[in-house]
């Protein structure tokens, strides 16, 4: 079995290989060794020398010692496409992984699967030759809201979603909404799959309707594949989609004014709530203005600040808000 020391060896040539360009005049070995240093690779210029004086023998690269210092490039007309992934794709992999898995069609996941372990096993031959093999393990993403547990969505549902979707290709389903008493049967014209928080939604229009309507995938129960082509509206954009605010659930937006406590005004100034947000110190608060999306969402976030916001405008929120808080109040006497 290799040991370590040689597996980091045999992994910064092959970083050095992939570095090379392909015409003249090349790369120096100092420039060399300082990419290889932004990687991880801690060599001196000496052994980059060595190394590329061993490569030149069973690979067609060549040193351009017209005028010093020499650079290195492949010959021209070989191919300078290596399988190996690189120590940045690798990271880049290893991070992405379990983001990509519930997005991408079942096909290119088991594609893109025999990456993932080859990456995995780079990373993990590098850990103690490279810092670089250790990222992994110090970086990390956090959700900002309670962090819950995903819904359980059946695996051949997903498969089939999201082939119908690649091949644009309707769907029946067995659909279960949240508030509904029993499960309808639903024909779909997938549009796309969005990812939102620890859900996943099938954004599709149903029958012959044309309103854009979001499907969570761990409520479908079951799925039929079709070969009728999906009905895709020529001018749906699913950038534009999103920024519309559907996935806030809401419709449209409101010009928000509040009165916010120090506290939540201060977290407003570093995370704000729209681009044309103002906070104007007035006594022993601060006047909150911002245009946001009328949704579910922002009456959730409203709520969850307690006693450190008071709505101000528009009334019919305002009124919303105290009738909730009202009621709430009440199941603590």
């Amino acid at each position: 079995m290799p040991r370590n020391s040689d597996l980091n060896a045999v992994s910064r040539q092959w970083e050095m290989l992939k570095l090379l360009p392909t015409k003249p005049p090349g790369i120096t070995s100092l420039n060399l060794q300082r990419e290889l240093h932004k990687l991880g690779y801690s060599v001196v210029k000496r052994t980059v020398e060595r190394d590329l004086q061993d490569l030149s023998q069973p690979f067609p690269i060549l040193c351009n010692d017209k005028g010093k210092p020499y650079g290195w490039y492949w010959n021209p007309g070989a191919s300078a496409n290596l399988p190996a992934i690189t120590l940045a794709e690798a990271l880049s992999l290893r991070l992405v992984e379990d983001l990509l898995k519930p997005l991408l069609p079942q096909a290119m996941l088991s594609s893109l699967q025999a990456h993932f372990n080859q990456a995995q096993v780079k990373l993990k031959s590098l850990r103690q030759d490279n810092v670089a093999g250790h990222w992994k393990d110090k970086v990390r993403h956090v959700p900002p809201a309670l962090p819950l547990l995903p819904p359980n969505i059946n695996a051949v549902v997903l498969d089939v979603v999201q082939t119908a979707l690649l091949y644009d290709r309707q769907v029946e389903i067995q659909y279960e909404a949240a508030n509904a008493e029993k499960s309808s049967i639903q024909t779909l014209h997938p549009l796309a799959l969005v990812q939102r928080g620890s859900i996943a939604y099938l954004v599709a229009t149903a029958f012959e309707y044309e309103d854009i309507r979001l499907y969570a995938l761990h409520r479908i129960h079951k799925v039929m594949a079709t070969d009728h082509p999906a009905a895709r509206p020529a001018n749906f954009n699913l950038d534009a989609y999103i920024a519309s605010g559907a996935l806030h659930f809401g419709d449209g937006t409101l010009r928000l004014k509040a009165y916010t406590s120090h506290e939540l005004a201060n977290y407003l100034r570093e995370t704000a709530l729209s681009k044309d947000q103002t906070l104007l110190e007035i006594d022993d608060c601060f006047h909150l203005t911002a245009t946001v999306i009328d949704s579910w969402q922002l009456r959730w976030w409203i709520l969850s600040q307690g006693d450190g916001i008071e709505v101000i405008e528009p009334i019919f929120l305002r009124e919303e808000i105290a009738k909730c808080l009202k009621s709430a109040a009440g199941k603590y006497t």
